[in-house]
């Protein structure tokens, strides 16, 4: 899939309002894919959203972490969309495919 060893960030929520939500992600789908070091994401939601993303470095990481545009939209999530949610970062040093 990717060439090890890359990042996985693992995002959980729960969603209390999702009044624009699916805007706002349909805005960061695109713009994290122009993001230096963004390998590509796996995501799920039902009662819980589950959203994996791959990432080269952890430099990739931070700096998406800190573009301007995502800022706004965890800050919405923060005070708008989210009940609850949990960020993982993790290091893939193997992987396995069927």
């Amino acid at each position: 899939m990717y060439q090890v060893p890359y990042y996985a960030v693992i995002f959980t929520s729960a969603i209390k309002n999702d009044e624009g939500y699916a805007q706002m992600a349909q805005a960061m789908e695109q713009l994290v894919k122009k993001q230096k070091g963004f390998l590509g994401y796996d995501s799920a939601r039902e009662a819980i959203g589950i959203t994996v993303s791959y990432w080269s470095d952890l430099e990739s990481i931070k700096a998406w972490r800190n573009h301007p545009e995502h800022g706004i939209a965890m800050q919405l999530g923060k005070e708008k969309w989210y009940d609850h949610y949990s960020l993982r970062v993790c290091k893939v040093e193997r992987e396995y495919e069927f």
